[in-house]
C-alpha cells in the first residue's frame, strides 16, 4: 500500500517530536507500506518569522513574504531525513516545486493548478521513505509560493491523488473532528466519520482541525481521508462522501472563528450598481466576503455591513476607499471585530426549526446575534468576541450534541 501521512506544527514542534514521527514512520513503512510524509513547519515557527517580517514592515510584499515563510517547512523535512537516517531508513526530502506542485500566482494564498508527484514514486520504488514539504509550490514565473495557512492539509490531500495513494492520513494533536472545540466545550465527543460536505463547512467557519481547500480538494477528487492523533494510535474520523443515515443527525458540530472583523460602510448612494461596485473591488484585492447585510435605502442613501477575515481588513478599507468618489459624499466605514459562531449538519436539508431552536438558546442565554448567515447546511451567527466560547457551549447543549 501506498501511505500518505501528514504531521502538523505541534507533531514535529521540536526534536524529541520529530523522533517519535520517525519512529511511526519507520513502524508504518516495515509494514510493508511505502509512505510518503508530509510535514508543517514546526509550531511557532511561522508566527515567528511573520512577527519578524512585520516588526520591520506591517504589511509587507506578499512575494517576500512566501520566500520567507517557505523555509519552515524546509527545516522540517530536513530534521526528518534525518531522524529516519538515524534510525536506518533510507528516506528523501522534497520541497514543493521538486514533487511538481505548481500554483497560480496568487502569493500568500496560492491555489493548486497542478500537480504530478515529481519523483515521488520512483524514490518509492527505490524503498526510500519521501518527505515533502507541505504549505508551499512554485509558480508560473519560478517563484515559490504558499498554499495559506494549513496549507499542508492541502499538499497531503493533492499528493495522495497524484500517486494514488490507498491511504491519507492527516496526523494532528487531537484525536479526530469533535463536535465543538473540547477546548471549549467539555463535553464535546469525537466523531468516527463526517461527509466532505459538513466538515467543509466546519474548516471554513473556524474549526482549526483541517484547511477549508483540503477539504474542496478531497471532495473534488474523491479522495477519503482519515484525521488521527500523531501520538497515539487510536481510530480517528473519516472524512468521506455522504451516506443516507447521515442525515439523521439534524446538527452535527459547532464552530467559532474569532478572527472576523465586520465592515460597516454608511451613507452609500442608494442607486443600481453601488453594491457591485463595491465587491468588485473587495474582489479585485482578493479579499473574501462572507456575511452581508444591505438596509432598506431612505433619503438617497443607505448602509452595508460584511464581515471578512481580521487579516483582510486593511485591505478591505483601502479598497472601499479607493472608489469613494463613485460611492457618496457622505460615505464612513466602520470596522469592528466579531466572532462567528456556527452549527452544521446536513441533517438541516430534512428538518425544520433548528435556527428557531439556536435563536432561542441564544436569547435565554443573553447572547446578542449581530449578523445571520445561512446555507442549506449551516446557520452561521456574528457575535461580540467575548461571548463567542460562551455562545458555543450554548449552541452545543441546545441540540445535545
Amino acid at each position: 500500500m501506498i501511505i500518505v501521512q501528514k504531521y502538523g506544527g505541534t507533531s514535529v514542534a521540536d526534536l524529541d517530536r520529530i523522533r517519535n514521527v520517525a519512529n511511526r514512520v519507520k513502524a508504518t513503512r516495515d509494514a510493508g507500506n511505502q509512505v510518503v510524509v508530509v510535514v508543517s513547519a514546526r509550531a511557532g515557527v511561522t508566527n515567528r518569522l511573520v512577527d519578524d517580517a512585520k516588526a520591520l514592515l506591517p504589511h509587507p510584499d506578499s512575494r517576500e513574504m512566501d520566500m520567507l515563510l517557505s523555509i519552515g517547512e524546509q527545516e522540517t523535512i530536513a530534521l526528518t531525513a534525518m531522524a529516519l537516517h538515524a534510525l536506518g531508513v533510507p528516506a528523501v526530502s522534497r520541497t514543493g516545486a521538486q514533487v511538481g506542485i505548481r500554483t497560480d500566482q496568487e502569493f500568500t494564498k496560492a491555489r493548486i493548478v497542478q500537480i504530478d508527484g515529481g519523483d515521488i514514486k520512483q524514490q518509492l520504488d527505490d524503498g526510500k521513505v519521501v518527505i515533502v514539504a507541505g504549505f508551499q509550490g512554485v509558480a508560473p514565473s519560478g517563484d515559490v509560493t504558499t498554499l495559506g495557512r494549513g496549507g499542508s492539509d492541502l499538499s497531503a490531500i493533492a499528493i495522495a491523488k497524484a500517486v494514488g495513494a490507498d491511504v491519507c492520513q492527516i496526523l494532528t494533536d487531537v484525536d479526530g473532528v469533535y463536535t465543538a472545540d473540547p477546548r471549549v466545550v467539555k463535553d464535546a465527543r469525537k466523531l468516527d466519520e463526517i461527509s466532505y460536505d459538513e466538515m467543509l463547512e466546519l474548516a471554513s467557519l473556524g474549526s482549526k482541525v483541517m484547511q477549508a481547500r483540503s477539504v474542496e480538494f478531497a471532495k473534488k477528487h474523491g479522495v477519503v481521508f482519515e484525521v488521527r492523533n500523531s501520538m497515539n494510535n487510536n481510530p480517528g474520523t473519516i472524512v468521506k462522501e455522504e451516506v443516507a443515515s447521515m442525515e439523521d443527525v439534524v446538527v452535527r458540530g459547532v464552530a467559532v472563528d474569532k478572527n472576523q472583523t465586520k465592515v460597516v460602510i454608511l451613507g452609500l448612494n442608494d442607486q443600481p450598481g453601488t453594491a457591485a461596485r463595491i465587491f468588485t473591488a473587495l474582489s479585485q484585492a482578493n479579499v473574501n466576503v462572507d456575511m452581508i447585510v444591505q438596509n432598506v435605502g431612505r433619503d438617497g442613501v443607505a448602509n452595508l455591513t460584511f464581515t471578512v477575515p481580521a487579516d483582510d481588513a486593511f485591505k478591505a478599507e483601502k479598497a472601499v476607499e479607493n472608489i469613494r468618489d463613485v460611492l457618496g459624499p457622505k460615505l464612513k466605514v466602520m470596522t469592528d471585530r466579531v466572532a462567528k459562531v456556527s452549527v452544521v449538519g446536513i441533517g438541516m436539508r430534512s428538518h425544520s426549526g433548528v435556527a428557531a431552536e439556536l435563536f432561542t438558546a441564544f436569547a435565554k442565554a443573553g447572547v446578542n446575534i449581530q449578523l445571520i448567515s445561512t446555507s442549506e447546511i449551516k446557520i452561521s451567527v456574528a457575535v461580540d468576541v467575548d461571548k463567542a466560547d460562551e455562545a458555543m457551549r450554548v449552541a452545543h447543549a441546545a441540540f445535545s450534541l
